[in-house]
């Protein structure tokens, strides 16, 4: 169990240092490469640390939806 937490922590910290050096590029993608790089940090955190992973259906698939659909709406406005 603490070797999945250090390799999640690990994969979070890429992902933060990735977002980062994104941040610096000028392109039109940079926003929906971030949006996507956050997406996964979130679902690390929530599926790892918040013991999202042991509850219910009924749970994953609002938290998954969520995401969805606040990704959706950032992109559409």
């Amino acid at each position: 169990m603490k070797n999945t937490a250090t390799i999640t922590w690990i994969i979070l910290l890429v992902l933060t240092i990735t977002s980062a050096l994104v941040s610096k590029l000028e392109s039109k993608y940079v926003v929906f490469i971030i949006l996507i790089l956050s997406a996964l940090k979130f679902f690390g955190i929530a599926f790892q640390f918040m013991e999202i992973k042991k509850a219910h259906v009924f749970w994953k698939t609002i938290i998954i939806g969520s995401v969805f659909l606040f990704g959706m709406g950032l992109l559409v406005a």
